[in-house]
Order: structure tokens, then C-alpha cells, then sequence
């Protein structure tokens, strides 16, 4: 099949889906999709699938499904990932060289408490679009297509998007909370948000919370608090901020709730939600209030 022909759901002919069947292969859409273990069921698999439930099964990173293709489609993954790829070449350029990125644009968009008390309030998003070293975008880059790749397909564009741009300035706040007077940089927030939302979508899938995302968010925790100079807040608010918005993408963590579909009223407003809560406590914390 071409990557490029549009596939439908056997049951909703007028409704076209990315999703099929892990059992059968038919496209399927959200109202007829059921998370499994072994990744989605059509209804008439659905059955199947929740008898594998009862009688236990291993826990298993979120299977996905993939485009028609064959290969993954992430559209907002890439862009994501070429914006900070970007960024990052526009910085190093500026500053002295590839390993050492600095100039007008990275001490404009550098997270920085008191300037951002002084106004400066882009900052909570413009910093997790800068790094400061190849490792460091490399790693997180790395991180961003593995993990986000899968999740974007599961949640869709619109759900994706919004996690990853409110976990990132949950991450801010959470970064100001732990040092205000450090320049922080890094898209660290929003990745935690994404392995926070994976941390969801594998409990719904396999009703269990040790599993790979839950291994990861621990393993990468440790090693923020281990290394000096990490901004562990960014991580630990970037993954409350992600565990938050996905709950609500899944209407309370019901099974199959949070899986690939548009935003609607309830996610929206979760997402005004957590952004302004997340401002909120960072105006605290820059006004020396904490």
C-alpha cells in the first residue's frame, strides 16, 4: 500500500484513521479501538484482548501503530526535533563553535529568574529550544524521536503538541522553583512530559506502572540528581506536568480514553490548566516569594 493513500475505518467508511487492528490489520477508528497489551483491537477483537488482561500479562512498552507506509509517521516529532536542531546551529554559530553555542539569540531565550521577573516571560518557552553542548542536544534529540515518535502516533497532533509545549514550561517553572538564578536551557521538561504521558498510556494498555516508562523516568531522574549542574526540577515538573495533562486526555486514566484522537474541550482546558498554573509558580518563585 502507498504511504500516501488515505485509509478509512471498516466500520465509519466517512471517518479516515491512521490506527489498525494488531490482530487482524483493518483500519480502525477511535470510537472503535480498544488498547490492549499487544497494542489495539478492532470490536471484533476487543474481546480477545481483554481475556489476555485477566489472565495476566508481562508489562510491555506501548505498541503503536504505523502508517500505512510502513514506517512511522511523527510529523511534529521531526519538526520538533529539526526546530532544536536549528536553534542550536543558529547558537553555535553566534557563540564559539559547536560544543560552546552562545550570541544574542541564546542569552535572549536562556531561562534566567530575574529576567524573567524583569519581564522576560517568553523565556519559559524559549529555553527548551536551546542546549548547551552536542551532548546535550544529542542525548535529548535522541530521547525526543524514541519516545515521542510512538506517543505522537498514539495521542495524535493536536494532544502531542500541547503535552509537549505545557510539560515544557511546566519544566521551566519547576527548573526557576530548584535554581532562579541559573541560566537553564534544555529540552529535558518536555521529554519528561512525554514519558510522563507514556507512564499513562502504559498503565491503560497493561494496568501496570513498572513498566519501561516508569524505568526510564526513575534511571534519568537518578542521573539529574547525580550529575551537578542538571536542573532535576525541569525534570521532576516536566513529568507532573505530562502524568497531569495525559490523566486528563484520558478522562481520569479510563482504559483506551487518552488514545489518538482530536483535543477537545476537556484536554484544551487542562492544557490552559497546567500552563497557567505553571506561570503562576514561577512568577512566585522569581518574586522571592518561596
Amino acid at each position: 500500500m502507498a504511504a500516501t493513500e488515505t485509509r478509512y475505518c471498516y466500520r465509519h467508511p466517512d471517518r479516515p484513521t491512521g490506527l489498525s487492528c494488531s490482530e487482524c490489520g483493518r483500519p480502525i477508528c477511535t470510537d472503535c479501538m480498544t488498547a490492549a497489551p499487544v497494542g489495539l483491537r478492532c470490536p471484533d477483537h476487543a474481546g480477545t484482548a481483554r481475556s489476555q488482561r485477566r489472565v495476566g500479562m508481562s508489562t510491555r512498552a506501548i505498541r503503536v501503530p504505523r502508517a500505512a507506509g510502513g514506517s512511522m509517521s511523527a510529523p511534529i516529532t521531526r519538526l520538533l526535533i529539526a526546530l532544536n536542531v536549528g536553534v542550536y546551529l543558529v547558537t553555535a554559530v553566534q557563540g564559539n563553535g559547536l560544543n560552546s553555542p552562545g550570541g544574542s539569540l541564546f542569552y535572549k531565550w536562556v531561562l534566567f529568574g530575574p529576567s524573567v521577573d524583569h519581564g522576560d516571560w517568553w523565556r519559559l518557552v524559549t529555553a527548551m529550544f536551546l542546549h548547551g553542548s552536542i551532548l546535550h542536544i544529542g542525548f535529548n534529540m535522541f530521547a525526543l524521536w524514541i519516545i515521542g515518535a510512538p506517543v505522537e502516533q498514539y495521542l495524535g497532533p493536536e494532544r502531542y503538541i500541547g503535552l509537549y509545549l505545557v510539560s515544557g514550561l511546566a519544566g521551566s517553572a519547576g527548573a526557576l522553583l530548584q535554581t532562579p538564578t541559573t541560566l537553564i536551557v534544555g529540552a529535558s521538561g518536555a521529554i519528561f512530559g512525554i514519558l510522563g504521558a507514556m507512564l499513562i498510556l502504559e498503565y491503560q494498555a497493561t494496568g501496570r506502572l513498572a513498566g519501561n516508562a516508569m524505568t526510564w523516568i526513575v534511571i534519568n531522574l537518578a542521573i539529574g540528581f547525580a550529575i551537578p549542574g542538571v536542573a532535576w526540577g525541569g525534570h521532576i515538573g516536566g513529568v507532573i506536568g505530562g502524568i497531569l495533562i495525559t490523566l486528563a486526555y484520558a478522562h481520569g486514566g479510563r482504559r483506551g480514553r487518552a488514545a489518538y484522537g482530536r483535543l477537545g474541550l476537556t484536554g484544551a482546558a487542562v492544557l490552559v490548566a497546567v500552563a497557567a498554573g505553571s506561570v503562576l509558580v514561577a512568577y512566585w518563585r522569581v518574586r522571592g516569594l518561596a
